[in-house]
């Protein structure tokens, strides 16, 4: 039996463009300190590839890591979470929840580049905005962040400091939205 965090593929294949537009806005702070690393810009157009159809989902779950590793060649923290966010949005194609993590991690590169907290909140806003109705009803059949073990939205770190709050505020708000 799968996680309910993996989502159906059709699923994964309609959050994966959502993801990718969240780790692309902050794609630049990544690039600005590491112009030669294509390893997160190349995670965000496999995972629009995956959502269009052109990547089989076995493909891109070998490939998961590689912008990840990325964050190595980051020096600022802003940096980092830029080119997590990336990888989060390749690793849709694997489980559905890496959709969150990219949102949240875009959210905390955003708020650190900014240097504004508040800058946080306007970035969550804007993913929100971007959601169509897909989106939203498939992110809403992932369980709320610490309700189930097996997978991202378990106890682990997407599910603690500041990436916790950003994944709570996104789903509270898809879910008071579907009332």
């Amino acid at each position: 039996m799968s996680s309910p965090q993996a989502l159906s593929e059709s699923d994964r294949r309609v959050v994966a463009a959502w993801a990718a537009d969240c780790a692309e806005r902050v794609l630049t702070v990544f690039e600005s300190e590491a112009p030669d690393d294509e390893r997160p810009r190349d995670a965000v157009e496999r995972a629009r590839a995956f959502s269009r159809g052109d990547l089989t989902a076995a493909g891109e779950i070998a490939r998961r890591f590689v912008a990840g590793r990325a964050a190595q060649s980051a020096i600022s923290p802003a940096a980092v979470a830029a080119a997590r966010a990336a990888a989060q949005a390749a690793g849709v194609a694997h489980m559905g929840a890496h959709a969150l993590g990219a949102a949240a991690y875009a959210a905390r590169a955003a708020g650190l580049a900014a240097g504004d907290p508040d800058a946080v909140a306007a970035e969550l806003d804007w993913q929100l905005e971007q959601m169509s109705r897909e989106v939203a009803h498939a992110l809403r059949r992932l369980p709320l962040l610490g309700e189930d073990a097996a997978g991202p939205l378990g106890p682990g770190l997407l599910a603690s400091g500041d990436l916790g709050k950003n994944i709570t505020r996104i789903q509270q708000r898809l879910h008071a939205a579907d009332r």
